[in-house]
């Protein structure tokens, strides 16, 4: 089992920045890939940024140039660092891991965190 705590989120003016963590505990082993997802209200949950266990990084297009995602694989925790955010980036953010353990590919999210951005 693997449990995913994030921190970070808040309440931003356009143009500030915010930085999430994500800490993970549990059973850590063959992840495989680890990242940040975000839910605007009333809309489908959308990648932000990812990272896999080989090191390729994958970001949405709205994220490209303004986001950067980061992992501190001592410390087990990823990072989601946010700069120039706009409204449109209001959502509740999720980090989610993806392990193959015991044969099988595994999903885990953690709660979420509001950010919320004001023009």
């Amino acid at each position: 089992q693997v449990r995913l705590l994030e921190s970070g989120g808040g309440l931003v003016q356009t143009g500030g920045s915010l930085r999430l963590s994500c800490k993970a505990s549990g059973k850590l082993f063959n992840d495989v890939m680890t990242g940040w997802y975000r839910q605007p209200a009333d809309k489908e949950r959308e990648l932000v940024a990812r990272i896999s266990s080989g090191g390729g990084i994958e970001y949405a297009d709205s994220a490209k140039g303004r986001f950067t995602i980061a992992r501190n694989n001592a410390r087990d925790t990823w990072y989601l660092q946010m700069n120039d955010l706009e409204p449109e980036d209001t959502a509740v953010y999720y980090c989610h891991g993806a392990y193959f353990q015991y044969g099988r590919y595994s999903d885990y999210w953690g709660q979420g965190t509001q950010v919320t951005v004001t023009s």
